[in-house]
């Protein structure tokens, strides 16, 4: 029985199919999602957001076991720079992907057949002189001049790819067609038979899964899928075919199948683009604050506008005590993302003296019960209480508050992270309130997580009650 290969693209041709990119903690869950799956491999995009995208991919390098791909542009594309990014993976592959046919060689890479030949021999040489593992893709190959489809494949593994994927690009054949492309291509490049060949079949007739299947029969060793629908073959289908049809195809595959729905399910639920959506009846609205990517590279400046973009109006002496933080943070870690960042502001600017203190609090909740939150605070020599119901124990206590100091600010983020592990964990809460077109930043921890929320909101409520006098 022969095991076919699945390689997943959701983070290379995702992007494409949603607006923005994705973000870098977006990438990072999509990789650990596809990890536990136990794909054969999962792709990267190309690296056009230089040093963030170089960040991410090297990130994702050091945190999962799947072999790993780095695509490049055989027209212009960074090769040294996307190897470097990969090369802390387990296993590290360079994609080559080079444009074939007609239209897309003359538009997209302003060249002529015989200059991108040429550039196939290049680069894919340059690549199999730093990376072992070496992948060529016939980008569009199924509207490609055979000749020029076969003379590139055959240049390419002569140069040492040791992979070759075939992509119908535009996905206008049916399956008896796409079989029968296949099996033209093997037989004029003989060379095929000496390394792994995959096809990647654009979904956009709703025929992707049944040429893959077609593909298969007619002996590919793998096929690229992806894990939220983008317009190509999910690897629920192809995990479903293998299921269906494996034995009477003599065909079976590695993926994790028992985990494949909630992995799925999971990620389509975190790319959703209102996935952050509040309850009607809670006044608990989390902001959605842009992601960072800094390191211990980056000047005061870049860190003081990432900062200001984030929200914060802080002074020269604040700024400077955030950026002192910062380095410190960075030559620990490979980067410094949005919640340290916001914890360093948090920490360590604007540092007041306690208007409010907290005094006690008594907090009510169960599945059977509304929460409830008695809060005592302290403020000039004064006791103050205040009684908040609400949507769940933290927004009871933020409306106690609320209702102590007879004002409602609005709740820009809040985040709520662990410091330590077992069961007596420690816990950060980061609580960030807008007043006046400017934001304030506090943060609390507890090994108790309401009281660490509670302590953060004071916190930030001290800093706004010391700049309003």
């Amino acid at each position: 029985m022969k095991t076919i290969k699945l390689i997943d693209m959701t983070l290379s041709q995702l992007p494409e199919k949603r607006e923005g990119a994705l973000s870098f903690k977006e990438k990072l869950e999509i990789a650990r999602g596809l990890d536990r799956l136990k794909v054969d491999g999962i792709e990267l995009a190309p690296i056009d957001g230089g040093k963030a995208d170089q960040l991410a991919n090297k990130t994702i390098a050091a945190m999962v076991a799947a072999p790993l791909s780095a695509s490049v542009d055989v027209a212009g594309g960074d090769i040294e720079a996307a190897w470097d990014s990969v090369r802390g993976a387990r296993q590290a592959r360079l994609n080559l992907l080079a444009p074939l046919s007609p239209a897309l060689m003359e538009y997209s890479c302003h060249k002529k057949a015989p200059a991108m030949l040429e550039a196939v021999s290049a680069q894919v040489a340059k690549a199999r002189s730093l990376c072992e593992h070496v992948e060529f893709s016939a980008v569009d190959a199924t509207r490609a001049e055979r000749a020029v489809l076969c003379d590139a494949i055959s240049r390419a593994i002569r140069a040492g790819a040791n992979r070759v994927t075939l992509c119908d690009t535009a996905g206008i054949l049916l399956p008896d067609e796409f079989a029968a492309f296949l099996s033209d291509v093997r037989g004029a490049v003989p060379a095929l038979s000496g390394v792994e060949l995959f096809v990647s079949v654009s979904d956009s007739i709703s025929m992707g899964a049944a040429c893959c299947a077609a593909a298969i029969a007619g002996g590919a060793d793998g096929v690229k899928c992806v894990a939220v629908p983008s317009g190509w073959p999910t690897l629920s289908q192809i995990a479903r075919l293998v299921e269906v049809k494996g034995v009477a195809m003599d065909i079976a595959c590695g993926l994790r199948t028992t985990e494949l729905s909630r992995v799925s399910e999971q990620l389509q639920r975190m790319l959703q683009p209102n996935k952050a959506e509040q309850s009607p009846l809670s006044n608990m609205a989390v902001g959605d604050t842009a992601n960072v990517c800094l390191d211990a590279n980056d000047e005061i400046g870049e860190v003081v506008k990432v900062v200001r973009q984030l929200g914060y109006d802080l002074s020269d002496e604040d700024n400077a005590k955030v950026y002192e933080a910062f380095k410190r943070v960075a030559l620990r870690k490979h980067f410094v993302g949005t919640r340290e960042l916001d914890a360093i502001v948090a920490s360590t600017a604007l540092q007041v003296p306690s208007a409010y203190k907290i005094e006690s609090y008594v907090i009510n909740s169960g599945n059977v019960i509304t929460a409830t939150a008695n809060i005592l605070l302290s403020h000039e020599g004064e006791k103050l209480r205040g009684v908040g119901v609400g949507d769940g124990p933290i927004d009871a206590a933020f409306l106690a508050i609320e209702q102590i100091i007879g004002h409602h600010y609005e709740l820009d983020d809040f985040q709520i992270q662990t410091v330590t592990e077992g069961r007596d964990a420690m816990g950060s809460a980061l609580v960030k309130l807008r007043a006046g077109g400017r934001v304030y930043s506090g943060n609390g921890i507890s090994t108790d997580i309401i009281g660490a929320s509670i302590r953060a909101y004071i916190s930030a409520l001290n800093k706004i009650v010391y700049e309003e006098n």
